[in-house]
């Protein structure tokens, strides 16, 4: 019960009355505009934040963290991959799209479980932080790599308009590059790089002139923010239909093994706190739902994007917010010990 009671913070709460407010229909609505500039925010903070911390750092330390990412970023998702195909009842293409989810990371599930650690005053180091950002990357590419081979297999391709055709060879040269361009320019991943690199070369002086702007106002952003997911997250359910039990609990299950992989990641190989533990366990744990989905929509059109969706955003975000961050929590401090 203690572990559920300190989830009850504003941004948890928010959340949860966006949950509610979809569910009794109401007319409430956050601005889609609004939304993406509360996601910009966020990422921009989080990326300052840790940018500044890592200018202070033992490097040898961020090297390892930004090593194991980029491996938790690759393996996860041929680990989703492959525990889809063998429920065989998921093909190929939507397995590949599903994945890349699963390897990548969430920062709404990330800056809730800040938000928890922080209700609870326990430290945490900055890594995580650098790990956030580098981890986006690499499960796009593998996830379209995937996608790639499972299109090999199945001898077709996907044209401009989406639709199948028989495949004559694999993938260019030319397409690959521009897929892993793509996967590598990503958005949410040249801000959050972006403003890691401008806190980390800013002067104390000038990062304190931000704190009223990275510190100040970042709590009311984030219940904000996690109310509209609510909302979104309220409407991906009802969708559930068109997905199945199988998917429901792999939305449950694959969160689990990430999280579990996280933590003996952060506890055992990196050498955390209990804090830090619970942050990279988290990362493991999540779903992205901002920078995978259209990565995947552009790049394998034959995917379902309600499967993705729901999954990363109806069942998984908040699975890890109401019950996976005190469970990460209980579970890190047994490895930490």
């Amino acid at each position: 019960m203690s572990a559920l009671s300190n989830l009850l913070i504003p941004a948890v709460l928010f959340f949860a009355l966006g949950l509610f407010a979809r569910a009794i229909k109401s007319d409430l609505r956050v601005p889609p505009d609004l939304a993406k500039v509360l996601s910009i925010y966020l990422l921009m903070a989080i990326g300052l934040h840790g940018g500044y911390a890592l200018g202070k750092a033992d490097l040898a330390t961020a090297f390892n963290s930004v090593l194991w990412a980029i491996i938790l970023g690759f393996a996860l998702p041929l680990i989703g991959y492959g525990l889809l195909l063998v429920t065989r009842k998921v093909d190929r293409m939507n397995a590949a799209a599903i994945a890349a989810h699963y390897g990548s990371v969430s920062a709404g599930t990330f800056l809730t479980a800040i938000a928890y650690l922080d209700n609870l005053g326990i430290s945490y180091e900055s890594y995580p932080v650098i790990m956030l950002a580098v981890m986006e990357s690499p499960a796009i590419i593998v996830g379209l790599l995937l996608a790639s081979w499972s299109r090999q297999r199945l001898g077709i391709t996907a044209n401009g308009g989406g639709a199948a055709v028989l495949q004559q060879g694999g993938m260019g040269n030319g397409q690959l590059g521009s897929l892993l361009h793509e996967a590598f320019t990503n958005g949410s991943v040249i801000l959050l790089i972006g403003s890691m690199i401008i806190g980390a070369v800013a002067g104390p002086a000038s990062m304190e002139k931000l704190s009223p702007f990275i510190d100040d106002i970042f709590m009311g952003v984030l219940c904000l923010f996690l109310f509209e997911m609510g909302m979104e997250a309220a409407r991906r359910i009802r969708e559930f239909r068109k997905v199945g039990a199988v998917l429901l609990v792999f939305g449950i299950v694959m969160p689990l093994i990430g999280g579990v992989i996280g933590l003996l990641v952060g506890g055992q190989v990196l050498d955390m706190s209990v804090g830090g533990t619970l942050l990279v366990g988290v990362l493991g744990a999540s779903a992205s739902y901002i920078a995978v989905p259209p990565a995947m929509r552009l790049a394998v059109p034959e995917a379902n994007p309600s499967f993705y969706l729901t999954l990363s955003l109806g069942i998984t975000f908040p699975f890890n917010v109401i019950i996976g961050i005190p469970l990460y929590h209980a579970l890190a401090e047994r490895i930490v010990g």
